[in-house]
């Protein structure tokens, strides 16, 4: 991650310094409730893998557990990573890694990609690099997920919105739902174009 444009590792350990829940993940009803939507918006019951870069203490990490059979998350903060194993300690199948997106992208391929509030963070070369990654680590049929405050955050060039924007140019995928509210967006795109009702033989 540039430190010249973004903010950087030393940014990120300095906020999980000072508290082990920086953005009251754990606490807030704006964050409970977005991470119901979140979770309650994706159409498959249970996926095979799942990958969430940008973890941070594993609080989202954590509602992805159950829904899944592997889980593999990461966080560009050692401390967060610290933090995050011990979130998802109950599962045995959740693997933490430490490493700054998307540089340290794996070289594996998932049914789903939670892209939630960590895109803001990059620059625009980054994001493209990093939309470029989902891509090509995103198994037939499979799903990504994006979750991002609207506003625009102090030392960030993207906000949001402009993330949003560049994942629907550049995913080349429909996408599958929206939900846009003042404070956050909420896209899905899946390469399965069936409804829910339509999987499951109702329709």
């Amino acid at each position: 991650m540039s430190v010249a444009s973004t903010p950087g590792v030393n940014y990120f350990d300095s906020l999980f310094t000072q508290s082990d829940d920086p953005w009251h993940f754990k606490t807030r009803w704006y964050e409970k409730r977005k991470r119901a939507l979140t979770v309650a918006c994706l159409p498959a019951q249970r996926y095979g893998s799942i990958f969430e870069p940008g973890c941070a203490n594993g609080e989202l990490s954590a509602a992805l557990a159950p829904r899944c059979d592997r889980l593999l998350i990461a966080d560009g903060s050692a401390k967060a990573v610290a933090l995050a194993r011990q979130r998802v300690a109950a599962w045995p199948h959740a693997e933490v890694r430490l490493g700054w997106m998307p540089e340290a992208w794996p070289d594996e391929c998932f049914d789903l990609i939670v892209i939630s509030e960590v895109a803001y963070y990059l620059d625009a070369g980054q994001l493209h690099v990093l939309i470029e990654r989902v891509r090509a680590s995103l198994r037939p049929g499979g799903t990504v997920l994006a979750c991002h405050w609207r506003q625009q955050i102090d030392g960030c060039v993207l906000n949001g919105d402009t993330v949003h924007a560049a994942l629907q140019a550049g995913l080349t995928m429909p996408r599958w739902s929206k939900h846009t509210e003042l404070d956050f967006r909420l896209d899905l795109w899946c390469r399965d174009l069936r409804s829910v009702a339509e999987s499951e033989g109702f329709v």
